[in-house]
């Protein structure tokens, strides 16, 4: 836990010339009382493409550090211009205001800062050497990036681990990847069991089904042997029907001519089997 925590910095004069001192109210807050004092340092970033052309602008030592809430005006000269490239003046760069206890930063805070002319016509068209009488800084307050890190204060008990503590009762828990790779196996196996299982049960419905057939097939086969003898007693008994009905009428037919040959004495005995051979002939288109 850090001893010391920033609380809140407001920037004073904000937007401002760019050759005008740099004003800041910090709040930050103690909780123990502090052996040593507390430095503050404001950096300018000169150049994105290279940290020679950073500078310090001024630092600060504060103390002694009061255990509770405290708040001071820090302020910083502008940068020197002959530090920083000529191409870099305008644009977009980086200010840092950091805190360090005995040599050891446990706070940063990061602004982005726009230098442009005070003018459209100027930032349209800027004359190849900066006129810096004419341009203005304009710190962007809203969006600070504040980087906190874990230092040792004045015991050792407030030290940061160099190392993670042991836990010899993380040593006997059984690593995830091996427990992930036996629940694998075991579900493996399970859905092999199940396949064979399956395949096994596909096996038995099949032998089933031959048997069923080869039961049928006998009894099937003697039931169509008896249709077809059936079929073929019918056909035979049609057939010597038709047979017998031919011959009737072939024997009225014959009749039918002698009795057409006996002539008027016997036409009585002809008269008298007319409606027989009438019958007969009704017979025939029956049967047709």
């Amino acid at each position: 836990m850090s001893v010391v925590s920033l609380l809140g910095v407001k920037i004073l004069n904000n937007p401002a010339p760019f050759d005008a001192k740099y004003q800041f109210e910090i709040t930050f807050e103690c909780l123990e009382p502090l052996q040593r004092d507390l430095e503050w340092k404001l950096t300018y970033v000169g150049s994105a493409t290279s940290s020679e052309h950073d500078q310090e602008l001024d630092s600060l030592l504060v103390g002694p550090i009061p255990v509770g809430v405290n708040k001071f005006i820090f302020e910083a000269d502008s940068p020197d211009l002959k530090r920083i490239p000529t191409s870099e003046i305008l644009g977009v760069t980086v200010i840092l205001l950091s805190c360090s206890y005995d040599d050891r930063e446990f706070v940063r805070v990061g602004y982005y800062v726009n230098n442009e002319y005070d003018n459209e016509e100027m930032n349209d068209d800027p004359p190849a050497k900066p006129v810096i009488e004419k341009v203005r800084r304009n710190i962007l307050a809203e969006k600070p990036r504040v980087t906190r890190f874990a230092i040792k204060w004045d015991t050792e008990d407030s030290a940061p681990a160099e190392f993670p503590p042991e836990q010899p009762e993380a040593d006997a828990v059984e690593e995830d990847g091996t427990a992930y790779g036996a629940e694998e196996a075991e579900l493996e196996a399970a859905e092999a069991e199940a396949e064979v299982a399956e395949g096994v049960k596909e096996d038995k419905e099949d032998e089933e089904m031959g048997g069923a057939d080869d039961t049928a097939g006998p009894a099937a086969a003697k039931a169509e042997d008896d249709e077809s003898d059936a079929g073929s007693e019918d056909l035979e008994a049609e057939s010597s029907g038709s047979e017998e009905e031919d011959i009737e009428e072939e024997e009225g037919e014959g009749e039918a001519d002698e009795d057409m040959d006996m002539g008027e004495d016997a036409q009585q005995t002809s008269t008298g089997k007319e409606p027989a051979i009438q019958g007969q002939h009704q017979g025939e288109v029956m049967v047709h």
